[in-house]
């Protein structure tokens, strides 16, 4: 899809973080946004330098109001040190609502290469190094008081559209904390580990060189967890430690519907990407309701 890129404005701010592009004019520039980014937008920015060669970099521009859910500090502190352990593309530069960042050669996954045994034994083995990079700062977990705060701001918003207030008002708040209270108690009790989580790893945020229904079974999950518990010997892996990741993973599985659910009601509110995140909201929801009564039973077995 092709973006109006603002020359003008734009090239000045390339100016100002690349020097030696400073003296480049317009046709040196070409710019294409790119699909998928529902809380920021991408832009691929194509530049032709003076020697010939193609340099391509991409442009995060951050979402309306997004640093209200997302710790931008804490985003630009850890980006350069997952970089260093070769995670993701290296940050070039910074301007006010957004970044600069090299450009990967790569395809998104879809959620069906998710669950090729080739493909899920190596993101689990990645995963498993993500985990255990060392990020500088506190190393107090964040995700509850995200999740609190995310339900704190949901609850208290207010739509310009008569539809959408109508629908949003159909929501009881009251029913979504009783659910995250009893999760909270729920998911302490498996005493999971604290890392340092990618947080939104879903397929799209997935790159590899070359609708319903997807989530994967039991035995695809189990394939997953040997070559994360156990990268050089997945075979090893014991029937005890696979069961409790198992669990463990079902659980904050449940957290990661009410967490997306409750920031697709603040993207409704402040984003002006055109997506219907209350459409959204309610099929993380409903999801969630779906499945509870089945994790909720897994994990009371479990810990008995």
């Amino acid at each position: 899809m092709g973006f109006n890129f603002d020359f003008d404005l734009d090239r000045e701010l390339f100016k100002e973080l690349f020097n030696h592009w400073s003296n480049l004019n317009e046709s040196h520039f070409a710019a294409k946004q790119l699909s998928g980014g529902i809380t920021n937008r991408l832009l691929k920015v194509s530049v032709e330098e003076e020697n010939g060669n193609m340099v391509h970099v991409t442009v995060r521009i951050y979402g309306p109001n997004t640093e209200c859910v997302i710790n931008r500090d804490r985003e630009l502190q850890a980006i350069p040190h997952l970089s260093a352990a070769g995670f993701g593309p290296k940050l070039l530069g910074t301007f006010e609502n957004g970044m600069v960042q090299s450009f990967i050669h790569a395809r998104t996954l879809d959620a069906s290469d998710m669950r090729k045994p080739k493909l899920a034994a190596e993101i689990a083995k990645q995963l498993k190094s993500f985990h255990q990079v060392d990020i500088p700062g506190s190393k107090e977990p964040q995700l509850w008081n995200d999740i609190f705060k995310f339900l704190k701001k949901a609850s208290n918003l207010t739509y310009d559209d008569c539809k959408q207030q109508n629908v949003y008002n159909k929501i009881s708040f009251k029913e979504v904390e009783t659910e995250l209270i009893k999760l909270k108690e729920l998911t302490g009790q498996l005493e999971a580990p604290v890392v340092f989580a990618h947080n939104d790893l879903l397929s799209g945020n997935l790159m590899l060189n070359d609708d319903e229904g997807k989530y994967p079974s039991k035995d695809e999950q189990y394939h997953f967890f040997r070559h994360y518990l156990n990268p050089e010997k997945p075979n090893e892996v014991s029937d005890n430690d696979l069961e409790a990741l198992y669990v463990e993973t079902t659980c904050y599985m449940l957290v990661s519907h009410l967490y997306w659910g409750l920031w697709a009601l603040i993207q409704e509110k402040i984003s002006d990407i055109d997506f219907d995140y209350l459409e959204y909201f309610f099929l993380r929801y409903n999801e969630y309701k779906r499945r509870k009564n089945g994790c909720f039973s897994l994990a009371k077995s479990y810990l008995s």
